[in-house]
């Protein structure tokens, strides 16, 4: 088994497919070694860690409690400590963070009103908004980057102690934490089109409601996107970086008017905190809080990360070796993405340390960058281990002593985490529960005060004193300025007079203010240790009163019950799901292909055209690799794979080219041989207006022969078997010799036999367009070879009305035609609604052989049953020889009653029908079938809705364009 475990990595560098799957069925991914874990599940899971850390994490940082949790103690219990931060003079934190925290806590409120109920409860919400963003992120990892990756980075979310401490902290940095998980999953999952708004909305939220510094780590992406948009022409990455700056604005409009009502004036925070930081005048900024040297986060990350911190230091240096020995990608992005996908932590540990005020709670933001640049490392480190190459000195040694040196490591860094962990909640726990004793009514009663001497910075908050018991400061060592307290005034001030009333003595020179200690003990300069003593009532009690109780405040009597129900009902309902989906899942079919960013593993100088002259194409030596066998492939009972094209409205006019994975250039199935037959039939009775090659595109149609013979053997060896010749059909008997001449039949007519797709092959002229000069148009329903015959590209567009082709797509397609190389092959898809049964051409919209043909002769509002639903799965690659642009239309044709039963498909199609506009819809002939149809799918989708369709749900089972 151990083994497998390594050898199987070998194989793990093509799980860039798609998780693609029938509704309710989870797929599994060649190479990784299991079904992924879904989002639910792995909530689960994180939610356990992270619930812990919120019960049982110390408060790493005074500032959590002075700036985050006092506020939040005023606005629900009406007192509390006031940093100098939230003085109106000053105003560099904002409310509307509080407010957010104080609406969960009096929600908490409603359960119980003991206050440090609502002090946990606040937690555990920040545990589970935690959990969310890390379940999105992984799932996120695990279906376009690879399932591996995904697990490795849980396992450093999980058992690390950095992420212990982070996940349930009241702090601005993992609250920008969350947010940096949800931007980068937006930035990193470009299936179904870029979200770079949704990711620069995300970033924005971060930086305004939590920390401002954070914003920096959306640089990498953005440039990326600028890049791609350079290199591809994208004019729409202004209207997408203008939508992700409108949202983040309205949040930040939001923010100031918050603001605005608690400091009775306009504040831009933001700004106020980066101006305090980087433009303050000597004597003021963060250095006068303390300095740190070079080295402080190098040596607090091995701490908090131990092994991972390694790791992700090495994610870089491995990146770019695997790039120099010409290793395919461990990610299946290209060089560049992959640069851009874990420069961030380089970028934000580089920038912190050359600061001189350092403080734990900064690299929090970065985390998540820290646990995927661990995990790309630890999944190179294990695919290269893995890989068998008998000229290595390194696979010498057994596959099993690698392994378990592997093993030994990742087990080293987990249980270090652990122990590490339980170290710091046995050692520094105390102020957590030194005031649980407090509750008891005969050492505290309301009213009385609470003293706090040099550890003033250890106290936990006044949710965890007694009822309107107040927390006061004598002097110490400490000569720095301590909180004041909230004014708590309540008479003709209106709400919350302490946020705006400006309070005595404070500065933002951390300048010691006489003010702040309580002048009611008799010996003022006495230090005490806030732990040793407590005034209450004027009188001192000893440490032995005080003492810690053994339970812990949030669970002690039936809470205690309520949370083990909690955790067994929640583990079972988790069990349950797992058990439901192991039973019910049923054989996947092959996942789908890659996204535009995924690279292709031939970087050879001769495959750039750049430079040529129009119309001139130079021979390349490039021979793709020979696909692997169509899995358990079978020519009756493999289904035509379930593309659905179709998103919700709105509806965009884009190429929508994704990247295509060798392996999947020709899709074959059960309805092969139908498709044969109608294909022979056509061949037989129209010929040369469905079939033909232009003289001097022969050898290019000879190229594509070669290219099928070279690849369907291999492909579909239960259908064809290669010869000396060309290859042999298994199941009809036919034998395609490409090699004698004359052939026996036009190139094209003999390549249509051969697939379902219907072919054409595209030629540069030296005015720079491309020539339809070879087809076989058998099955397009639509459209007629006939008529588009030696047409240029923009020219066949034109003339068949698509929509936005001139003002939208013109450029872009004459770009890709252009720069497309042999290396790099692509694919669309498409569909429309068809009003008839006949999948070689659509009699509705008239006879084939009719000059005049279109919508206007079709019926209106036939039978649901005459409703067709007809998809198109397009590829296109280059010749390497010829230079030709082969053009492969693989339709698949299913009646609409039939699609309409699958989960999401009604409800997605009608808003997608809904969406088109004017000319979209005059173009797929809306009018005639709208009215019956759109009925139609609205019942069916509200059948499904109140069958249980959860349509939240979609992006889980289901991805584009299936």
């Amino acid at each position: 088994m151990s083994t497998k475990v390594v050898d199987d990595y070998a194989g793990a560098q093509d799980n860039l497919q798609k998780a693609v799957s029938k509704p309710h069925v989870t797929m599994k991914r060649p190479g990784s070694g299991g079904p992924l874990i879904d989002l639910i599940s792995a909530f689960y899971i994180f939610a356990i860690a992270n619930v812990l850390a919120a019960l049982y994490s110390p408060i790493q940082d005074c500032d959590e409690v002075f700036n985050f949790w006092e506020p939040t103690h005023y606005l629900n219990r009406k007192y509390g400590l006031q940093t100098w931060e939230y003085s109106p003079e000053y105003s560099i934190r904002s409310w509307l963070y509080i407010v957010i925290h104080a609406i969960v806590g009096k929600l908490g409120s409603l359960f119980s009103t003991k206050k440090s109920f609502e002090f946990y409860f606040i937690r555990i919400i920040l545990g589970l908004t935690c959990s969310f963003c890390q379940s999105r992120l992984f799932a996120t990892i695990s279906k376009v980057l690879n399932p591996r990756i995904g697990n490795w980075f849980m396992l450093v979310m999980l058992f690390s102690p950095g992420m212990f401490h982070a996940s349930a902290a009241y702090l601005p940095s993992s609250f920008s934490m969350y947010t940096t998980m949800l931007g980068m999953t937006s930035f990193m999952d470009w299936r179904g089109g870029s979200k770079t708004h949704i990711g620069i909305m995300w970033f924005g939220i971060g930086a305004i409601i939590g920390w401002p510094f954070s914003a920096a780590l959306i640089g990498p992406f953005l440039a990326e996107e600028l890049i791609l948009a350079s290199i591809t022409r994208d004019v729409e990455i202004v209207r997408r970086l203008v939508d992700g700056i409108v949202r983040s604005g309205i949040v930040l409009a939001l923010q100031v008017a918050v603001d605005a009502f608690f400091y009775h004036k306009l504040v831009l925070v933001p700004w106020k905190i980066i101006s305090y930081n980087i433009f303050s005048d000597a004597g003021r900024g963060p250095e006068i809080f303390g300095t740190e040297p070079f080295d402080f986060y190098i040596r607090n990350l091995m701490l908090n990360f131990n092994v991972w911190f390694i790791l992700a230091l090495f994610a870089g240096p491995l990146l770019v070796l695997q790039y120099v020995l010409k290793l395919e990608s461990s990610t299946g992005f290209t060089l560049m993405r992959n640069a851009f996908l874990v420069s961030p932590f380089y970028m934000w540990l580089a920038i912190f340390s050359a600061q001189a005020h350092k403080e734990e709670r900064f690299m929090y933001p970065a985390y998540p960058f820290l646990g995927l640049n661990a995990a790309i490392a630890l999944h190179y480190l294990l695919a290269y281990v893995g890989n068998a190459n008998p000229g290595k000195l390194l696979d010498k040694i057994p596959a099993k002593l690698k392994f378990i040196v592997v093993l030994t490591s990742v087990v080293l860094a987990i249980d270090i985490g652990i122990l590490r962990t339980l170290g710091v909640v046995s050692a520094y726990r105390a102020p957590l529960q030194i005031y649980a004793a407090l509750q008891q009514s005969d050492i505290a009663r309301a009213g009385n005060i609470i003293c706090l001497g040099k550890e003033w910075h250890r106290f936990p908050s006044s949710y965890f004193l007694p009822k309107d018991m107040h927390a006061k400061f004598i002097r110490s060592d400490f000569n720095g300025l301590l909180p004041g307290e909230f004014n708590e005034a309540k008479v003709g001030f209106g709400l919350f007079a302490g946020t705006w009333l400006i309070p005595p003595g404070m500065n933002d020179q951390n300048l010691a203010d006489p003010g702040k200690y309580n002048k009611k003990l008799p010996q003022p300069q006495l230090s005490i240790n806030p732990f040793e003593w407590a005034e209450i009532e004027g009188q001192l009690h000893s440490r032995s009163k005080i003492m810690p109780q053994e339970s812990h405040p949030f669970v002690i009597g039936h809470l205690k019950a309520v949370l083990y129900a909690f955790l067994v009902f929640s583990l079972s309902i988790w069990l349950i799901i797992r058990i439901y989906k192991r039973f019910s899942r049923e054989n996947p079919t092959r996942s789908g292909t890659r996204n535009l960013e995924k690279p292709t593993p031939w970087k050879s100088a001769e495959l750039k055209v750049t430079g040529r002259p129009l119309g001139l194409w130079k021979p390349v030596s490039f021979h793709p690799p020979p696909p692997k066998p169509y899995p358990n492939w079978d020519i009756h009972n493999t289904l035509p794979l379930p593309y659905r094209p179709f998103r919700y409205a709105p509806y965009h006019i884009t190429m929508g080219l994704r990247a295509m994975k060798w392996d999947d250039w020709i899709e074959l199935d059960s309805h092969y041989l139908k498709f044969h037959a109608e294909k022979a039939r056509r061949i037989q009775e129209r010929g040369l207006k469905c079939c033909r090659t232009a003289p001097e595109a022969f050898d290019g149609a000879v190229e594509l022969l070669e290219e099928l013979c070279d690849y369907l053997p291999y492909r579909y060896p239960s259908l064809y078997r290669k010869n000396l010749d060309g290859m042999d059909n298994l199941v009809t008997g036919e034998s395609f010799n490409i090699l004698e001449r004359p052939l026996v039949e036009d190139p094209m007519q003999m390549a249509a036999r051969m697939v379902q797709d219907d072919l054409a092959i595209m030629f540069e002229k030296p005015d720079g367009q491309y020539y339809l000069l070879a087809g076989s148009i058998l099955l397009a329903g639509f459209w007629r070879l006939e008529d588009k015959w030696r047409m240029p590209l923009s020219e066949i567009h034109t003339t068949g009305d698509v929509p936005g082709f001139k003002q939208k797509l013109e450029k872009g397609m004459m770009n890709l035609f252009r720069r497309l190389q042999p290396n790099s092959p692509v694919l669309r898809n498409n569909y429309f609604i068809q009003v008839d049964d006949n999948l070689a051409w659509s009699d509705s919209i008239g006879p084939e052989d009719n000059d005049h043909i279109g919508w206007n002769t079709a019926a209106k509002n036939k039978t649901i049953e005459n409703h067709w639903f007809r998809s198109e799965r397009q590829s296109l690659r280059r010749l390497p020889r010829s230079g030709g642009v082969v053009f492969t239309i693989r339709t698949y044709f299913h009646p609409m009653i039939e699609i309409a039963q699958q989960p999401y498909v009604p409800g997605r199609l009608a808003s997608a029908i809904r969406s088109w506009g004017d000319d979209v819809a005059r173009y797929k002939g809306r009018e005639k079938y709208q009215d019956v149809l759109l009925e139609y799918l609205d019942a069916r989708h509200q059948e499904q809705l109140d069958a249980g369709l959860d349509v939240s749900r979609e992006d889980e089972d289901r991805s584009y364009p299936y």
